[in-house]
């Protein structure tokens, strides 16, 4: 019953992710702080308590966790019976103001250095209430800049693989303004794609900063390929299905949910094989796409991550840069003597012959820690892999849970180092580790949340 009960707690923490991915829980979309400052100057009137609630939502603000950001300027807001502190990164926030006849609270401030993941919680009556340990503050380069020309994102597309025997996945393809088909365009490919196609999200800002980095040559002219998991529901007579099915009803997850980590948390190059043979293909005969892995990058979080990861490793003549948030480089998939879950990948590091690739890896202290695995040790496992093999990787780590908040905050940072150097007149490039990496230490925990045990 115990390990039931764990079980089910592991099932939900990734679901709250995919849900988290998919709901815009934190904003509204068409206010600004700015513009609640400004309603704000008459905090008596019903119209700023009226969009203050509607921005920032209800629940959010019952629950202590209710924020809006753009830029450095950000608004909380909570309830509260007597006057709450606010605490941002652990120091005094702005003053907490009430809205008059209400047990409504709110303050305006800003939050540095941008490109980095924050913090907050409230003390209340003297007792910590609240927070986030999640609060992205996004650079310019994360929002739409004047005269910048925006690329354009195909509607929804089906396919049915081969692959995965009667599986239907969708995407949608970007295609930036200053593509021209003449020109073969660099390559970029996300896993939950679905999860990253929206310009007013609050929490994953990504087609904006590939607008802004193309337009400052930062990162080459790319197609973005945006891939969500496959439904293989509709296909009961077919080996996939029985598979995941099996497997659906072992760990408690939906079908949807279970096909999903079939595809991303295996260890194979089935993915690979579905990506280059399959998707790929399809892209590949309407718009023209260099074939060499230097001008290929793929990315993801949590099971996308280490799927992209595992890409890369499968076939490195594909893909040779990759950005991992959050990897569930864990036993997701692990199924002893018969097929590899994440959790192989440190030991395959160091173990198994050299790829050309690059990395940027991020996660962070607060991240999952469930049956299949430590989401932070493991991650931490995987770069001193990297680190040993003298791979060109980058780690950011900070106090982030499960979230993409932090990924997509440093997003652009990441797509600019990861792209650096890259030139378009060759289509190899061999990786190397800086020597500034080489002369650091290996990465080790220092310091447990726990003392006196």
């Amino acid at each position: 019953m115990h390990n039931l009960r764990r079980k089910k707690t592991a099932t939900v923490q990734i679901l709250a992710l995919i849900f988290l991915l998919t709901a815009t829980a934190f904003a509204s979309d068409d206010i600004s702080p700015r513009a609640l400052a400004d309603l704000a100057k008459d905090p008596a009137s019903p119209k700023f308590k009226e969009v203050l609630v509607a921005a920032l939502h209800d629940a959010e603000i019952k629950k202590g966790t209710a924020w809006l950001g753009e830029g450095p300027e950000f608004v909380w807001a909570v309830e509260a019976a007597s006057q709450p502190t606010l605490l941002v990164d652990g120091k005094p926030g702005p003053a907490m103001r009430q809205i008059p006849n209400s047990n409504l609270w709110f303050a305006f401030g800003q939050v540095v250095p941008l490109g980095k993941l924050h913090q907050f919680h409230y003390l209340i009556g003297g007792q910590k209430s609240g927070g986030l340990t999640d609060l992205p503050a996004f650079t310019a380069d994360s929002y739409a800049h004047p005269g910048v020309p925006q690329g354009k994102l195909s509607e929804k597309r089906v396919f049915t693989s081969k692959i995965y025997d009667g599986m239907i996945c969708d995407y949608w393809i970007y295609v930036p303004a200053q593509y021209d088909p003449k020109t073969p365009a660099a390559l970029m490919v996300w896993q939950d794609g679905k999860s990253y196609i929206d310009r007013n999200s609050p929490v994953t800002r990504i087609l904006d900063v590939m607008d802004n980095l193309i337009a400052q040559k930062k990162i080459p002219v790319m197609i973005g390929v945006f891939i969500s998991p496959g439904d293989i529901e509709g296909s009961p007579d077919t080996e996939t299905h029985r598979f995941v099915k099996a497997y659906s009803e072992k760990t408690k997850r939906t079908m949807r949910d279970s096909m999903r980590s079939t595809e991303y948390d295996t260890v194979s190059d089935r993915y690979a094989r579905f990506l280059r043979d399959e998707i790929l293909a399809e892209v590949e005969s309407q718009y023209n796409i260099r074939k060499d892995a230097t001008s290929r990058a793929i990315t993801g979080l949590s099971s996308g991550g280490i799927c992209s990861f595992n890409v890369a490793w499968q076939q490195p003549d594909q893909f040779s840069r990759v950005i991992s948030w959050i990897g569930s480089y864990a036993a997701i998939q692990w199924h002893p003597g018969v097929v590899d879950g994440g959790n192989v990948y440190p030991n395959k590091v160091r173990l198994e012959d050299k790829r050309n690739i690059r990395v940027w890896l991020q996660d962070g202290t607060e991240d999952l820690e469930n049956i299949y695995g430590s989401w932070p040790l493991q991650n931490i496992q995987l770069v001193n892999s990297l680190k040993m093999r003298e791979y060109d990787f980058h780690f950011s780590f900070a106090h982030g849970s499960h979230s993409p908040a932090h990924g997509s905050a440093e997003f652009p940072e990441e797509m600019t180092w990861l792209w650096r150097d890259y030139d378009p007149a060759k289509t190899e490039q061999v990786y190397e580790m800086n020597p500034v990496e080489k002369a650091k230490p290996y990465f080790r925990v220092t310091s447990l949340n726990r003392t006196g045990d």
